[in-house]
């Protein structure tokens, strides 16, 4: 038996759906398609597209450059397609960090004075780690599609009636 994976992109996806067996009710699930999801956001508009309690998973469009964030947790980006550069910063001034009950990602006004950490390059599949504490801008050097492992917080943007089939 040949198996062969097959990627998708914003511009060629298969959606999928539900498929109900037995006798549940297919208005008891949710479903929706990362790539959908991303094709008709803003860029850098952060849509939850799955929620277990606090934690969140967020997909964003990504063109050009981001805003610059910080966390009081870390997070992760899982690059799903294109490419990117994540920029790190250690804020000079402690007071950029959240606290520690902040959940969620914080926008900040631009780019942080402080210590430059460094930068990771990736591509489609490779997994970012957003230390907490540490400022991070994302570049997308073409159109890309990122999914965030963070908490539900200011930056957070529910669409649910908009994004899921039910």
């Amino acid at each position: 038996m040949s198996v062969t994976t097959v990627f998708g992109s914003i511009d060629k996806y298969d959606k999928g759906g539900v498929e109900i067996t037995g006798n549940e009710e297919a208005r008891d699930y949710l479903f929706s398609n990362m790539y959908e999801v991303a094709g008709n956001a803003e860029p850098w508009e952060r849509v939850v597209i799955a929620k277990n309690l606090e934690n969140t998973i967020e997909c964003i469009r990504a063109e050009g450059d981001s805003s610059w964030y910080i966390c009081s947790h870390d997070e992760t980006a899982l690059l799903m397609q294109g490419s990117m550069e994540t920029r790190f910063v250690q804020p000079a001034d402690s007071g950029l960090v959240p606290p520690a009950e902040k959940e969620g990602s914080v926008k900040l006004a631009g780019q942080p004075e402080g210590q430059v950490m460094g930068h990771i390059k990736a591509t489609r599949g490779h997994l970012v780690l957003l230390p907490a504490g540490a400022a991070y801008q994302f570049r997308a050097g073409e159109l890309s599609v990122i999914l965030l492992q963070t908490l539900l917080g200011d930056e957070s943007v529910e669409k649910w009636a908009e994004i899921c089939q039910h």
